[in-house]
């Protein structure tokens, strides 16, 4: 998987999470049994904890997309995309692992697993972008 295969189904991922708690709401506001501003930031809502939790991960999905993206894309842009190539698929992997376990729950055990997987993301990009400073050895 390249590097921008990897950012483009980060995107599509981000959609599915998107969707999972916005197809809950619509069909709420359409049918009127909540307002459209019911689910405005800091209202506490009475929504099931699934709902809120997929509203949680799809924000923390947009919060650190652009780390990803502008490593990825700046590969791209100084044509070595062979430094994220290799990698860019396991920032990926541990990103949707990182959301199931947020969709499954909260308790102490899990949120340390989605550390984890937080941090290897981290240690991922973080190492792909030092990669990209790194002059480029003639061969």
């Amino acid at each position: 998987m390249t590097g921008i295969e990897a950012l483009m189904y980060y995107v599509l991922w981000m959609i599915v999470v998107l969707l999972m708690y916005v197809g809950h709401r619509v069909p709420l506001m359409l049918i009127g049994k909540k307002p459209g501003n019911y689910w405005t930031r800091g209202n506490v809502t009475d929504d099931l904890p699934f709902f809120v939790r997929a509203q949680h991960a799809h924000a923390n999905l947009v919060e650190n997309v652009a780390l990803f993206a502008a490593v990825v894309l700046a590969a791209a842009a100084l044509g070595r995309n062979g430094v994220v190539d290799g990698l860019a698929c396991w920032v990926l992997y541990a990103r949707i692992g990182q959301t199931v376990v947020h969709l499954i729950g909260t308790n102490t055990l899990l949120v340390l697993v989605r550390a984890t997987l937080f941090v290897v993301q981290i240690g991922i990009i973080a190492y792909m972008a030092f990669q990209l400073t790194q002059p480029v050895v003639a061969a």
